[in-house]
């Protein structure tokens, strides 16, 4: 066993690394700039706090919430790790004494808030510290193309200037290609002296949830699926984009005698800590709350996300859902949809994209404000002296944007809890704030939300529809865990050839062998090889059929355990648990003593490797292509998605793919292959035609 290996299973207890995680983990030892981009559950953390216990320094962690941070320091200390916090919860005297500590190499990992870079004497206090590594979770919230943009984090890059430019590694779950090269330009990475970045992306798939969207007229329709819900499936999250409608729900579900939980960011800090104890603690919880609940909340036995309002962004959608099932059982994510609800969304949108003259009219007043030097002000009282019809949300969007151009500057002052404005440039303000970007901006976040709206009237493979999103151009075929293709894609049941009654001898002997004590979500991972901690610890790599059906991969054997289910040969537990078992049927069926029809899946299913990470490309869809090209293609694939029956164009190639054809022209099938979204099967079955048009269009 070599070191990297030896220090995860002494200090974590883990076997094997989870998907991703070996190769950031030996870029950020190897001194290179990282961002790392890995979905809810993939384990980001660990590579960073693995490499902690390797460096020669102390690893700063920057986190956006006070309560991942202290459960990732509780963990750490419990595994023997000396790691601590700074916060807002903290004395200036206990600060001190951390930061001493810091400088005594008491800690190998120090969490710290983003706003604490507020304070020019903060930094300075860490300036002479050896830091190995600056790594920055939720890594997303340093853009303005994200989906949960924080101006506190624009400090980071002039921080890592104070600092020495130490390695950085930037941690995200939900980054499409354009968050990520904004991210890489935000926080300089590879500049300054330091190291090229590697950008590594792990894969997006979550096989094990099922994505639907109702549709609603209304309240009473909402209410209605959320009990059903909750009464069948008990563990679940509720998320609301208002906290109104967080307060209306929670009281609607308690005269259900539902014990809701309720959480928002207008609650006071004990009742948030208390509803958080009350989530983690409860045997089957409920919990009603918008979306600053759930960021490091690591609870594996959610069995079930609804959306009570259409979020904004495909990001904000999969972040939020991707917490259900991180046990990797079964659990389903439904989006309750009713066009109304976009007004909410609208609204959010205007108050994150002010106008012009909104932006001037806020510098405005902070420059009379400030005439006679710094004053103490926030966004409520702004908004008071502007004129005209204003929101909190749109001045407090107008003084980051102020606040990023270098126009003003904001400290904390701690001992009088207010942030404190300074002018700095008296200038012309069309000098210091690009407009243009501004407007680029609002285009981004309108097509997010109109993108969002495709999403839930979407009548293709929701999964496809998420990856193709986030830029996964691994091959999938249509899956049966979302509404759309759920029993419409399966192929009729038939009789299993030799290789396929031996897998589902393979798969039947595993289920015994397990003896009804687990789920679908483990017999997968034990027949797929899966080196996670929970197989470990329970010894099930030990079992005979561990690894057998690794060559199907996990997509595969899910669907296979759902069909054997659906035949009658796996039983499934009537409890909350979900767990499965050998039926009689099954038992004839493993010993060949009977041979029934049974709807299997494609073997055609590529998987997706353990160990697959692939660079980031930059975002090129804005790039200049050939619009004749483009067109003959996007009409090709129209005509093809007929004549195949109807089928979603984008399943042939998406209009990623299309466009990429169209700038890089391919005259050949080698240089084909090269496009992005074109692997050997699509070259084989659409190779020639997607040639010809190509060579057509040249001519025209």
């Amino acid at each position: 066993m070599d070191p990297l290996h030896e220090k995860l299973q002494k200090h974590f207890g883990f076997a094997g690394f989870l998907a991703g995680q070996e190769l950031a983990i030996r870029a950020i030892l190897a001194g290179q700039d990282s961002l790392i981009v890995m979905p809810t559950g993939g384990g980001k953390s660990l590579c960073y706090q693995l490499p902690a216990l390797i460096l020669d320094g102390i690893t700063v962690v920057v986190s956006p919430l006070i309560a991942l941070m202290k459960d990732q320091v509780d963990a750490l200390i419990a595994r023997g790790i000396p790691a601590t916090a700074i916060n807002s919860t903290l004395s200036e005297s206990a600060m001190d004494e951390r930061i001493s500590g810091m400088a005594r190499g008491d800690y190998r990992l120090v969490y710290i808030a983003p706003e604490r870079f507020r304070s020019e004497r903060f930094v300075r206090a860490l300036s002479p510290l050896s830091i190995a590594l600056f790594a920055l979770d939720e890594a997303h919230c340093i853009s303005q193309w994200g989906h949960d943009f924080r101006p506190d984090y624009l400090r980071m890059k002039h921080a890592l200037a104070e600092l020495g430019q130490p390695p950085v590694a930037a941690l995200t779950a939900t980054a499409t290609p354009d968050v990520r090269d904004d991210i890489v330009a935000q926080l300089e990475l590879g500049k300054n002296g330091r190291t090229t970045p590697q950008v590594l992306v792990s894969g997006f798939a979550r096989h094990n949830l099922t994505f639907s969207v109702t549709r609603v007229s209304g309240r009473e329709d909402k209410l209605g699926r959320i009990e059903k819900a909750a009464r069948e499936q008990k563990n679940g999250i509720v998320y609301c984009s208002t906290r109104k409608n967080v307060e209306r729900v929670t009281s609607e579900l308690a005269k259900l005698n539902l014990n809701p939980i309720m959480y928002h960011a207008g609650m006071p800090d004990s009742d948030r800590h208390t509803a958080q104890d009350r989530f983690i603690s409860s045997p089957h919880p409920l919990i009603v709350a918008t979306n600053a609940f759930g960021m490091g909340i690591d609870r594996p036995d959610i069995r079930f996300v609804i959306h009570y309002d259409i979020p904004g962004s495909v990001e904000a959608y999969y972040q939020e859902a991707g917490r259900a099932g991180r046990d990797g059982e079964a659990a389903f994510c439904d989006l309750l949809f009713n066009y109304a609800d976009l007004r909410t969304q609208e609204f959010f949108l205007e108050g994150s994209n002010p106008p012009p003259d909104l932006i001037r009219s806020t510098l405005d007043f902070i420059r009379r404000s400030c005439a006679n030097g710094p004053a103490e002000l926030d966004a409520k009282i702004i908004g008071e002296q502007i004129e005209g019809k204003t929101n909190d949300m749109a001045i407090s969007t107008a003084i980051a944007l102020l606040e990023k151009s270098g126009v003003i500057k904001r400290e904390y002052d701690p001992t009088r809890k207010a942030a404190i404005y300074q002018l700095i440039s008296r200038g012309p303000d069309e000098a210091a704030i690009d407009f243009t970007a501004l407007e680029e901006k609002r285009k981004r976040d309108e097509h997010r939300l109109a993108k969002m709206v495709r999403y839930a009237d979407a009548r293709g493979c929701r999964h496809r529809f998420i990856l193709d999103y986030f830029g996964d151009t691994s091959e999938h075929p249509t899956c049966t865990m979302c509404d759309n293709c759920h029993g419409k894609s399966r192929s009729e049941a038939r009789l299993p050839d030799d290789e396929e009654v031996v897998i589902l001898q393979k798969t039947l002997s595993c289920v015994a062998r397990m003896k009804g004590r687990y789920g679908r979500g483990r017999v997968t991972q034990v027949l797929t090889g899966s080196t996670a901690k929970q197989i470990i610890a329970a010894g099930l790599d030990k079992l005979s059929t561990y690894n057998l059906l690794a060559d199907e991969g996990s997509d595969y054997v899910w669907s296979l355990l759902d069909a054997l289910i659906e035949a009658g040969c796996i039983e499934v537990s009537k409890d909350e648990y979900r767990t499965i078992s050998l039926a009689p049927l099954g038992d004839d069926v493993m010993r060949l003593k009977k041979s029934i029809p049974i709807h299997l899946p494609d073997r055609r299913q590529k998987k997706v490797s353990a160990s697959s990470s692939r660079r980031a490309e930059l975002p090129d869809d804005l790039s200049p292509f050939d619009e004749r090209a483009f067109e003959a293609l996007r009409a090709w694939r129209r005509e093809k998605a007929d004549e195949m029956g109807g089928v979603p164009a984008y399943l042939i190639f998406s209009d990623r793919t299309l466009r990429d054809l169209a700038r890089t022209l391919p005259a050949d099938a080698e240089a084909l292959q090269k496009v992005r979204g074109i692997g050997p099967a699509k070259l084989a079955r659409f190779g020639n035609e997607t040639l010809a048009i190509i060579a057509a269009s040249r001519t025209w």
